[in-house]
């Protein structure tokens, strides 16, 4: 039974995301101002876009995630994960999708695009944590019951994902699954099992594809062909080296001047630090684990098994990003696609985030 009783929502929490939006605002201020200026004659474009697009619709879906019932979320988990399963389908249809980079992520809606994989990410935890809850509820925990068909819609969304070459997004989606599994105090085998199996298609998958198996030579051989498949991660490596203990200085980088690839996605993170140095490169990775803190605080003190699993579900996917995303950066994992929680440019990817903490802070608020 859901427990009702009101408190105050978590305060630390909601600061730390105002601290990380604050951060992501004022970097990609600096990072986009030469490509706005380039493509559309003014220095703010993709600010204006990211505000527009992404934090202030994220803030008024956030805030209507808070107010209401959480029973809603269980009630409608279904439905999330069939709509955001058909967003996702709709971009192999030649006249929506936009493809970038041997890629088919984009979906265009005419008058604005979105990234369905960044919607399904949160419909996916919201209807596992309800379906798992519901089993739990019912006691239903053999193989039969919880494994088999858990792993039925696994492998939809895996099908989804290979086929829009996508493998870092499914690892993502892949290692949240597991953890809201074990969390829902399944049998360790079936975790086991599902991780073991998932680390294998991994490789599998890395191993079929050339530019996948390029990404793993560059982390084990950092100087492996600097002016080809080692460009990105060498230029990265110089942006962080740039920034010593305090940084050049806010909008004083040298790389986002076209020597970086993706600086205002993949590789923000290393623009960050080569403004702000060692010190402001750990206030932010302090903020992701204050983030962690309270929302494993917000899983412990719940009585309901849908939040509880929900909350651990959103944990682990944003500092799971957020590691892959500036791990890269430093050359402690392969590049990926991943874009940096909260900060990131990207509309799809910041709304949605905001939404998931509008449900955390709803779920804190009845602790």
């Amino acid at each position: 039974m859901e427990n009702k009783k009101s408190c105050h929502p978590d305060y630390v929490l909601l600061g730390v995301v105002v601290f990380l939006l604050i951060c992501g605002i004022f970097i990609l201020a600096s990072v986009s101002a030469v490509f706005s200026q380039e493509n559309f004659g003014n220095s703010t474009h993709y600010l204006y876009h990211q505000l527009l697009w992404g934090i202030l619709p994220g803030i008024g879906l956030g805030f209507i995630a808070y107010k209401v019932n959480l029973s809603l979320f269980k009630k409608t988990s279904l439905l999330w994960l069939i709509v955001s399963l058909l967003l996702a389908f709709l971009v192999f249809i030649p006249q929506l999708r936009i493809a970038a980079g041997g890629a088919t992520r984009w979906l265009n809606l005419g008058f604005f695009s979105l990234q369905p994989s960044e919607i399904l990410k949160l419909a996916f935890i919201i209807y596992l944590s309800a379906w798992l809850a519901s089993r739990a509820e019912k006691k239903k925990k053999t193989w039969r019951d919880t494994f088999v068909p858990f792993l039925a819609v696994i492998a939809i969304i895996v099908a989804i994902f290979i086929f829009q070459s996508d493998l870092s997004t499914l690892i993502v989606i892949l290692s949240v699954a597991g953890l809201i599994y074990f969390a829902a105090n399944t049998p360790v085998w079936h975790t086991a099992l599902f991780f073991l199996g998932g680390i294998a298609s991994a490789l599998l998958l890395v191993k079929l594809e050339p530019y996948r198996m390029n990404r793993v030579a560059v982390l084990l051989d950092p100087s492996r062909d600097p002016m080809g498949i080692g460009y990105q991660i060498k230029q990265a490596l110089i942006a962080v080296g740039s920034g010593g203990i305090f940084g050049l200085g806010p909008d004083m980088s040298g790389q986002k001047f076209g020597f970086l690839p993706q600086t205002m996605s993949d590789s923000i993170f290393a623009i960050f630090a080569e403004e702000l140095g060692f010190v402001g490169s750990l206030f932010l990775m302090a903020a992701f684990i204050v983030f962690l803190w309270r929302g494993l605080r917000i899983f412990k003190s719940s009585s309901d098994k849908f939040a509880q699993l929900f909350s651990i579900g959103v944990v682990s996917w944003i500092i799971i990003q957020a590691f892959i995303n500036m791990g890269a950066m430093i050359g402690i994992v392969p590049l990926s696609g991943i874009p940096l929680s909260f900060i990131s440019y990207g509309g799809t990817h910041i709304a949605f985030e905001l939404i998931a903490v509008g449900i955390l802070l709803n779920i804190s608020k009845r602790c």
